[in-house]
């Protein structure tokens, strides 16, 4: 008994986890520092261990199953979710820099990182063709 307790504390530490990636990922769809796409990556890969409805459901949203399902066969992402990514980090580092008074430069270091890491991912219509 004592283990089947412990596995559904588990299992809902990985909905918790999910489901606050998702909010997270809805948050960056307008606010340009948090990124959409890896919180909602993240949001299934919690969703998976953690609830087979939840995870169904994100699988299959519209705007988000493609993404998730391009990740999970190719680790690919679409060349416009790359691109906007770098765009709106881009953004947010000069933003960050006209606000910020002490390290200006962290977030541009990170988002330099990130965006090097994110354009050396293979691309979905790369692998499609």
């Amino acid at each position: 008994m004592m283990a089947s307790r412990r596995a559904q504390l588990v299992r809902g530490g990985w909905l918790v986890l999910g489901g606050v990636s998702l909010v997270l990922g809805f948050v960056g769809l307008f606010l340009p520092l948090l990124p959409t796409t890896p919180f909602v990556l993240l949001a299934a890969a919690c969703f998976s261990r953690g609830s087979e409805r939840c995870e169904r459901w994100l699988l299959e949203h519209p705007r988000f199953g493609p993404s998730i399902r391009d990740w999970r066969e190719h680790r690919a992402l679409p060349l416009r979710a790359k691109q906007l990514a770098i765009v709106m980090m881009a953004v947010s580092c000069v933003a960050a820099a006209l606000v910020m008074t002490r390290l200006r430069w962290l977030p541009a270091l990170v988002c330099l990182g990130v965006a090097c890491w994110l354009w050396r991912l293979p691309t979905r219509e790369a692998i499609r063709r």
